[in-house]
């Protein structure tokens, strides 16, 4: 990098530009200008050597910076084409490149999805001779994960809005841009996979245009997988998004945006500093939380953490301060210097509003207190989950746990599993219900177990949700079909062209928790899609079901249904429990029941010793006394044995065949 010019970046030299990019004003690129799809030529990235990022942070001036996040509906292409961006502008070295660098979880790589919001600093130097500093934000698309998007949009400018060329705008496309917006973001649309063979880019720019009003001018075409249009894309990147425009000399504030927690630093925070400068040895002070701290290390993620001698406003880094306490540091808590502090914190984030709980327990008891050490730092890397700490007469001690959605539930089980060790058993997943109670009492209940008598309530509401399915027209009925089964309200349908069709349906969140998802990839031979928003909440004729195992009631099976569906239900419970449960050496009786009364029963045959097997002949009473001793040693086990129930049984309580 050139020291020539200390007010701004330099330009490397030697370095090789497109020559489609323009030196001044937006690119405008047309359908026309796309080549075809299959000869679509790869763009290589540029020789570019690893730039020296203090330099970069003490020269840089803020009208250089440029801070944007990509959002799209769910395999939409926004990793790949991030792949893309740093790769042409080198931000990592060629032989640690790979395929979706940003996703740094193994779960990512797994399942193919993100999960996590990445931040990353990229040095672009643009056609006009400045070098940009661009602070991207990768971000998940699956709607169990919008909380992490609300968040990256905070600490942005600008956004790029992603739009698959075959599936064209889809509801968390939608979703994404209404947020931005709401937080006055500048978005740049863009066509991506425009490799493919069999599409035309005409159909999504006109879907971009009918739903968000963009000209055709506007929009950027674009390849993660070729790298074809990712020079326009950032050069519509330097030009149209607004530089920040704080004030450095300011007291400092800056965003907590995102934290995790590290075994030899602490708790390292990433910020966005939005006034002031912060460097190592300042002495800064959450103004939510009231603690003070002395900052160790600042820096950028490229994605790695790479030390800097400061970051000031406008920047997007992270910083470590020896932060040992799990709630010393917030996501969404304003950071100020502790000797000349702010007087008023930024906004911060909304309060996230769970809407699936499950109980999450220890196989074995005594890992009790490294289960709540693991959530405490996992909670701060996932604000959007919540927990409280309960107990169960079948499972012992543990935590009620909050999720934004069903996949959210499984991927923290999953990354407590693995990331801390530990063994766990999920509950069987239930959503918040409204009481309204006899004596004119209000009460909001996720644990079917904390429900009052029956005689204290005079009614329930349940949570229901708007549903939006998107499917081939040859599936509409069978998509249909499923909603009526879930109890679920018809809306309209709209028809989106001579392909697919989208249903609209108000749905009980309840009834698509578990396997609804599952049953709509099955009866749509995988390609309709589910997305849903809250809508509020209905009465209904809802009660509880206690299962008994015998006698006693298991309350971690305990289960909210339908009046009408409450004995088939509870039947269908009782033979996938008798087939989940092991044998044991007693009989095992299985029930179900409302209230004291019961609705449905059955019985776990005990698994039999042949304790005759060495008696080959002589006096009958002698097998009969054998027998006798048998059956009154399995009468006493009865009495004193334990049913171990798996953890599969849980999850069977709300599984429908």
């Amino acid at each position: 990098m050139s020291e020539a010019n200390p007010a701004c970046w330099g330009r490397p030299a030697g370095r090789i530009h497109s020559a489609t990019l323009r030196s001044s004003g937006p690119p405008q690129p047309t359908t026309s200008d796309i080549p075809p799809s299959r000869d679509l030529p790869a763009v290589a990235a540029p020789p570019v050597s690893v730039y020296n990022t203090t330099l970069m942070v003490r020269l840089v001036r803020q009208d250089l910076i440029r801070n944007f996040c990509i959002v799209a509906h769910i395999d939409h292409g926004k990793s790949t084409l991030a792949d893309r961006l740093l790769e042409y502008c080198g931000t990592i070295a060629e032989r640690q490149m790979k395929d979706q660098v940003l996703d740094s979880l193994d779960l990512e790589r797994e399942r193919g999805i993100t999960i996590k919001a990445s931040a990353v600093t990229l040095a672009y130097p643009a056609p006009d001779g400045q070098t940009y500093m661009l602070n991207l934000i990768d971000t998940p698309g699956h709607v169990d994960f919008a909380y992490e998007v609300s968040r990256a949009l905070h600490a942005c400018e600008g956004a790029v809005l992603l739009v698959d060329i075959s599936q064209g705008v889809e509801a968390q496309t939608v979703a994404n841009a209404y947020l931005a917006v709401d937080q006055g973001l500048e978005l740049i649309p863009v066509v991506s996979k425009i490799d493919l063979s069999n599409f035309t880019p005409e159909r999504a720019a006109q879907e971009l245009g009918e739903t968000f009003g963009f000209l055709p001018e506007e929009i950027v075409y674009a390849s993660g997988k070729t790298g074809q249009g990712v020079p326009e894309l950032l050069d519509a990147i330097v030009h149209r998004i607004p530089a920040p425009q704080e004030d450095a000399a300011a007291p400092l504030r800056a965003l907590i945006f995102d934290a995790k927690f590290d075994t030899h630093r602490g708790v390292i925070v990433y910020i966005r500093v939005f006034e002031g400068t912060v460097k190592p040895d300042d002495r800064i002070r959450m103004m939510a939380g009231g603690k003070s701290f002395e900052v160790q290390e600042v820096g950028l993620l490229q994605p790695q953490m790479v030390p800097t001698d400061s970051l000031a406003a406008g920047q997007v880094g992270f910083l470590t301060a020896v932060i040992k306490g799990m709630t010393d540091s917030r996501v969404g808590d304003t950071i100020t210097h502790a000797d000349r502090p702010a007087t008023e914190l930024l906004p911060g984030y909304r309060e996230v509003q769970p809407m699936v709980f499950a109980g999450l327990y220890p196989v074995n008891s005594d890992d009790h207190g490294d289960l709540k050490d693991a959530i405490d730092r996992y909670s701060l890397n996932d604000p959007s989950f919540t927990w409280e700490p309960e107990a169960s007469a079948a499972l012992g001690f543990g935590f009620r746990c909050g999720y934004l959605g069903l996949l959210h539930m499984e991927i923290v089980q999953e990354r407590l599993e693995r990331e801390y060790d530990l063994d766990l058993i999920v509950t069987a997943p239930s959503v918040r219900y409204r009481l309204h109670l006899t004596n004119g009492e209000v009460l909001e209940v996720e644990n079917p177990a904390m429900f009052p008598e029956p005689a204290r309530i005079a009614e329930i509401a349940e949570p229901i949700v708007r549903a939006e399915i998107t499917c081939p027209h040859a599936y509409v009925g069978a998509c249909m079909t499923l909603c009526e089964d879930r109890r679920g309200e018809y809306k309209d349908t709209k028809y989106l062209d001579g392909e697919r069709a989208q249903l609209h349906y108000n749905l009980p969140l309840a009834e698509i928790i578990v396997d609804f998802f599952d049953d709509l990839k099955s009866v749509s031979r995988g390609y309709a899609i589910l997305d849903y928003q809250p809508a509020g909440y209905l009465p209904a004729q809802l009660v509880k079901v206690d299962v008994f195992i015998n006698g006693d009631v298991v309350d971690a099976l305990s289960f909210i249904c339908h009046r009408v569906l409450a004995e088939r239900r509870g039947r269908e419970v009782l033979v996938k429990l008798r087939k989940e449960i092991p044998k044991q050496l007693f009989e095992v009786r299985l029930q179900a029941g409302i209230g004291s009364r019961l609705i449905a029963a059955e019985k776990i045959a005990p698994l039999r010793k042949d304790v005759l097997e060495k008696c080959y002949g002589g006096d009958v009473t002698r097998k009969r006394k054998l027998l006798e001793k048998q059956k009154e040693g399995k009468k006493r086990m009865k009495q004193i044995g334990k049913v171990e129930v798996p953890q599969e049984a849980f999850m069977a309580v709300l599984k429908r065949d």
